[in-house]
């Protein structure tokens, strides 16, 4: 709900849990006022309060309490007396900065798409719409804020406009927005990490000074998430105000929370301005990517329940958004690139013996691709290792009873290649300089729309040219040796541009191919964001299939990301990656609690009595499926050494736990967890402890793990009511 109260320049949104305010002072200057749990009216109880602050400038002659620097300023600019960090910086003939005033707002209902961006969406009746017009009337700019509130789903989308009159400008940074709040006392919650170790959930308790995340890429990468929140110091998983901010977006950020000498902080999100600026002339427009914002005083469960739910109601566009993830069979770490027809045929009999659903051919399958080296760009058979073509065997996998899914690196480009032979101008690279290679790989330049052309027309024709339902998306390297063509003066458009190219790419591939189920990859998680999720309604979370590596992957990466956007694989041991033997039991039950579950091993080196335990796990996921991917999350009792999760379909008619113990520890305690979401007057059976119990029982007093002296331990526990 969005209210204006003309008698004071008052703006109050309202979400079911949260309030929003902002007011327009006497001077025109827009203020924020509070942000936080709900409030049916707001009437000025935290009065605005003037002071003369030594070294302070003022904009009003005479007065030495009114600057700038003090305020809670709704959008800031630099260079006119606020010291923090700004929200938009600009330069033009005028100089530096922009003084902006209130000019004009409107309140509809619904919510307008962003043009060439991602962004969240609903129905007439779902969300409102605000816009506020502030205006500098030196450099004729108008500034239009954009605030959707979506009432039930508890989240308010927000995004700024910079429009130039009779002048250019040029903006030399601009984010989603930027919030100050009248206290320090936070800590911040973030996900860090690198390849490998992606999504680590990161919590810094915020100081004087700045806490600052963010990626110069060209891609959102695998170390930062355009992803921050400010949480209550003693905030639990069941109690406590967290405030958060994604940004929809996936190419270079930044997210920060500064502290002020006054005790505020100031925080936001947006575009990372290290190398960025953009060119406006005369009347032209530029947008930024939208920021969600968030606020719950029910502690981290609620937040990631509601990130959950808004993500896959209002973001995910894909018909898959609810549908049934299919359990699938990678080739990769079966083969690498060493593989025939004959061999993929052969590990296809064998998934589909198990109930495996989905066959998923991984790199190697086109132009002379035998290692990292050749072949990207080149989308066409190696005819030498499918005689039959994607037809033939997209065919003879079918008749298995299975769907066909393709690995892709549309992104990319090999200098030993057909397609670089013919357009070295396509590579991102600088003329006259070696290029910087990464996996032996270039990077297509997507800001050229002739580049964006041939990749949507390469990628159609091979989706056209068999019964094709997964396709796995890579971009396995970040951008360098940006090209003179768009960094020539101080003009760094290049990074954005590309971004507004790949979107045009996948908008197009994703409308044309609806019946197609998308899974994002860079590297595993190194472009894991709400830009792809909006494209791609799955995604590869890491590369590191490693079951206790996954444990904290999985658990920061549903921290906010919805369950069923998670791919989880049951991998080889010794794991590829770090060595590590885990037992089969464990690397399925923790790949079952990861989301979209699948393998990625062979499956014909196996002895018979794995397979049977295998097709005992597939058997097993296809019963609580629907509860794992699209019941609610909660994160249970956990330490160093263990974790432990339950799912709760929407009836709560079953509930699925899963209890992970790293190591053995000598005269080690015994361990007690405690459920949750249970219906607590009903009675849940267990097979596996062949015992029946109430909801209460299982929530106020709690489970007694397994006393097992075993490293790497685990236990899945499906409960049904009766």
């Amino acid at each position: 709900m969005i209210r204006f109260y003309a008698e004071n320049g008052l703006f109050h949104l309202q979400t079911c849990e949260f309030s929003y305010v902002m007011q327009v002072l006497d001077n025109q200057q827009l203020v924020h006022r509070y942000f936080g749990k709900k409030v049916n009216r707001f009437s000025s109880s935290n009065k605005m309060t003037y002071l003369d602050r030594a070294f302070a400038p003022s904009p009003i002659s005479g007065n030495r309490t009114f600057s700038l620097d003090a305020l809670p300023l709704e959008y800031s600019s630099n260079g006119l007396g606020d010291f923090r960090s700004a929200s938009i910086e600009v330069r033009n003939d005028f100089g530096v900065g922009l003084d902006l005033k209130y000019r004009a707002h409107r309140i509809s209902k619904g919510k307008p798409a962003l043009e060439g961006l991602p962004s969240s969406f609903a129905t007439d009746d779902e969300v409102e719409t605000l816009e506020i017009d502030l205006y500098d009337a030196l450099t004729d700019i108008t500034l239009t804020l954009f605030y959707s509130v979506f009432e039930e789903a508890n989240f308010l989308a927000r995004s700024a406009k910079i429009t130039t009159g009779e002048h250019a400008t040029k903006i030399e940074g601009c984010l989603s927005f930027t919030l100050d709040m009248p206290r320090k006392d936070f800590v911040v919650h973030s996900l860090m990490g690198r390849y490998g170790y992606e999504k680590e959930w990161t919590r810094t308790p915020l100081t004087s000074g700045r806490y600052e995340i963010g990626s110069v890429r060209g891609a959102s990468g695998h170390s930062q998430t355009p992803f921050i929140a400010l949480a209550d110091e003693a905030i639990t998983e069941d109690s406590g105000e967290i405030y958060t901010a994604h940004l929809v977006y996936s190419g270079n950020f930044k997210a920060f929370a500064e502290t002020s000498p006054l005790h505020h902080t100031r925080w936001g999100i947006g575009l990372n301005d290290q190398a960025f600026s953009w060119q406006l002339e005369a009347h032209q427009s530029f947008q930024t990517p939208e920021a969600l914002l968030s606020y719950t005083d029910q502690g981290l469960t609620a937040m990631t329940q509601t990130s959950h739910a808004f993500i896959k109601r209002h973001l995910v566009r894909s018909s898959f958004v609810d549908k049934a993830r299919p359990i699938l069979i990678n080739n990769w770490e079966a083969t690498y690139f060493d593989f025939t027809e004959e061999k993929i045929l052969e590990l296809a009999q064998t998934a589909s013996q198990t109930g495996i659903e989905l066959f998923v051919l991984d790199d190697g399958w086109f132009g002379r691709r035998d290692d990292d080296e050749s072949s990207l760009g080149d989308w066409f058979v190696n005819r030498a290792k499918l005689p039959h073509g994607l037809e033939g065997l997209a065919r003879s996998v079918n008749g298995l009873g299975m769907e066909f899914g393709l690995w892709f690196e549309p992104e990319m480009i090999s200098i030993d290649s057909e397609l670089y032979r013919a357009h070295p101008d396509w590579a991102i690279q600088i003329t006259g300089r070696d290029p910087i290679y990464s996996r032996e790989q270039l990077v297509l330049d997507l800001s050229q729309d002739q580049v964006c052309d041939y990749i949507i027309d390469s990628v159609t024709r091979i989706l056209e040219s068999a019964n094709i339902t997964y396709v796995k998306w890579d971009m396995n390297r970040n951008i360098t040796s940006m090209p003179e063509t768009v960094a020539n003066g101080e003009r760094y458009e290049f990074h954005h541009r590309y971004m507004l190219g790949l979107y045009r790419i996948l908008e197009t591939l994703t409308m044309r191919f609806p019946h197609i189920l998308f899974e994002s990859c860079s590297g595993g998680g190194g472009r894991n964001d709400l830009g792809m999720i909006y494209y791609m309604p799955q995604a590869w979370a890491s590369d590191n299939t490693d079951a206790i590596g996954r444990l904290s992957i999985q658990e920061g990466t549903s921290l906010i990301y919805p369950v069923n956007s998670l791919g989880a694989h049951v991998s080889a041991v010794p794991n590829h990656q770090v060595g590590r033997v885990t037992p089969l039991e464990t690397r399925g039950n923790v790949a079952m609690m990861g989301g979209a579950f699948g393998y990625e091993l062979d499956l014909t080196s196996l002895e018979q009595e794995e397979i049977d335990e295998i097709t005992e796990q597939v058997a097993t996921y296809k019963s609580i499926r629907a509860t794992v991917q699209n019941g609610q999350c909660y994160r249970l009792a956990r330490t160093s050494n263990t974790q432990s999760t339950i799912y709760v379909n929407e009836d709560q008619s079953q509930a699925v736990f899963t209890f992970v113990k790293i190591l053995a520890q000598p005269e080690a305690p015994l361990i007690q967890v405690r459920l949750k979401g249970l219906d607590p007057e009903a009675q849940y059976h267990c097979p596996r402890l062949k015992e029946t119990f109430y909801g209460d029982e299982l929530m106020n007093i709690g489970l007694t793990m397994p006393h097992v002296q075993k490293d790497y331990f685990s236990v899945q526990y499906i409960f049904n009511k009766l």
